[in-house]
């Protein structure tokens, strides 16, 4: 074992101690290429997903239903995956360290934006399917993320539809509806957000 530790130390110091933008450009490509390979292989399983780097980032600015996510794990693992390969391979081929990097961080933004295009593609296709929003208003809806008043923001609200729960984008004129409240759909701003009220006695068809 001694002499595997001392191989992993002396590799470790011919190795990584000096940091060129070669080995930069490999740590990238690796870091972001094992996390799409993870994603990929929990898909397979049915337990892949993406994640918004920052949770506490508003709706509005992150999961909007026509926004661009960027900020995905995804997105972020592409650009570091096609950063690192692209501006390794500039490097390599003698293209000098601005050129490398210029094509590299090109490379690495469109990947990120491919990604973002993708993503909000498929958000699209599972909100709507072959559900009509239309028919969900008069329903009385549960509040999931909460829905800030005066149309300042954009909430979740969850809500049964021809038979099916499911989840839209919500904005109030009214006051501010914290989560887990109820609420009734009166109208629709976009094919995949609602207007929601607060309820001002009861409830009413679910």
């Amino acid at each position: 074992m001694e002499g595997v530790w001392e191989r992993i130390v002396e590799w470790t110091r011919n190795n990584l101690s000096d940091w060129t933008m070669v080995k930069v450009y490999l740590a990238c490509a690796v870091a972001g290429g094992t996390v799409l390979v993870g994603q990929a292989g929990l898909n397979l399983f049915g337990l892949g997903g993406d994640t918004d780097v920052d949770p506490d980032v508003d709706v509005d600015e992150i999961e909007g239903g026509d926004s661009l996510n960027f900020l995905s794990i995804r997105a972020l693992a592409g650009f570091l995956t096609f950063f690192g390969l692209v501006g390794w391979g500039g490097t390599s081929s003698g293209w000098g360290a601005t050129p490398s990097l210029l094509a590299a961080s090109l490379a690495g933004a469109s990947v990120m934006a491919l990604v973002a295009f993708i993503m909000r593609f498929f958000r699209r296709m599972q909100s709507s399917g072959n559900v009509n929003p239309r028919n969900a208003i008069g329903k009385t809806a549960r509040v999931y993320l909460r829905v800030p008043g005066a149309r300042s923001g954009k909430g979740k609200v969850t809500v049964r539809v021809q038979g099916r729960s499911m989840e839209f984008g919500a904005v109030t004129t009214g006051s501010e509806l914290p989560s887990g409240s109820d609420c009734r759909i009166v109208g629709i701003t976009t094919d995949d957000t609602l207007e929601v009220a607060a309820l001002e006695g009861g409830g009413g068809e679910s």
